[in-house]
């Protein structure tokens, strides 16, 4: 075991801990790759957390703070907002069910990148949603291109990225393009093994709330008059606009249908009902 390794790791830990606790602003460009306007070249990187599969799927809740926050469901673990979503569904009425797909988490995809003339910025992650995951998949699963992470024998991509109207907001829309010529990721042997070994781990970027804070900004979001009539930001958006799915707003009371006494409405009082719903 290598003992200097573990210092190093442990000293970086709590650097980021003091980070978030004087609240200091990290620099998340130095983690994330965000294609501006424009082509550009890169190579998908083998993930040092699974060799096997470079995507990563990660999801998120929107809407609830000024950030996305983390499903704890990516650590395998009881997430209040879903759990809620399923009440919803199983009072079998329209307007709950529409609100149940709403708050249910959104997945986010994240992929190691080198970016062709800024390698010395190291391994960074491109963030993107289903279009491109598919057509990723689309292409790795083509015999006929190969393992395109393949440190040898790989093959880099163009991404060509300009703006466009979505609902309303103009983001960033990327299109990608595998290259017809095999190359190696680098020449270097050291710059190599370095984009192997240091590579952002988005599940410790991104603080992890606990239960009971993820439940406390549920309960806001369908009270927000109990919140000094302040809304979490509804314009919370991911870290990437590539491909943003929508954000939603806080739930309105009209069409909600609070004749019916077995459904979970949002005429009902919800706070009269809320923790129970947890027990």
């Amino acid at each position: 075991m290598d003992i200097s390794a573990l210092k190093n790791r442990l000293d970086t830990l709590n650097n980021a801990g003091k980070k978030q606790s004087t609240g200091e602003k990290i620099d998340y460009s130095q983690y994330f790759w965000k294609p501006q306007p424009g082509k550009h070249q890169i190579r998908i990187i083998p993930s040092k957390f699974n060799k096997a599969y470079p995507f990563r799927e990660v999801f998120f809740h929107y809407g609830f703070a000024k950030g996305p926050v983390l499903s704890l469901s990516n650590w395998g673990e009881p997430d209040p907002i879903i759990e809620f979503s399923a009440k919803l569904k199983l009072t079998k009425d329209k307007d709950n069910y529409f609100l149940s797909k709403k708050i249910e988490p959104k997945m986010r995809v994240f992929v190691p990148v080198i970016v062709r003339g800024e390698e010395s910025k190291g391994v960074r992650l491109w963030e993107f949603g289903k279009e491109i995951y598919t057509t990723l998949l689309g292409i790795g699963s083509d015999e006929d291109y190969g393992d395109f992470t393949d440190v040898i024998e790989g093959r880099d991509f163009t991404v060509e990225a300009d703006y466009k109207e979505v609902l309303g907001r103009r983001v960033i829309s990327c299109s990608v393009r595998i290259k017809p010529k095999i190359s190696p990721a680098t020449e270097d042997a050291n710059q190599l093994q370095k984009w192997l070994d240091e590579q952002p781990d988005i599940l410790t970027i991104n603080r992890k709330r606990e239960y009971d804070d993820i439940k406390d900004l549920l309960a806001k979001w369908l009270n927000p008059e109990e919140n000094d009539g302040q809304t979490p930001n509804s314009e919370s958006k991911p870290l990437s606009d590539t491909s943003v799915p929508q954000s939603f707003n806080a739930p309105t009371t009209s069409g909600v249908n609070n004749q019916k006494t077995n459904n979970f409405s949002l005429n009902t009082n919800p706070s009269d009902k809320f923790d129970e719903l947890f027990n």
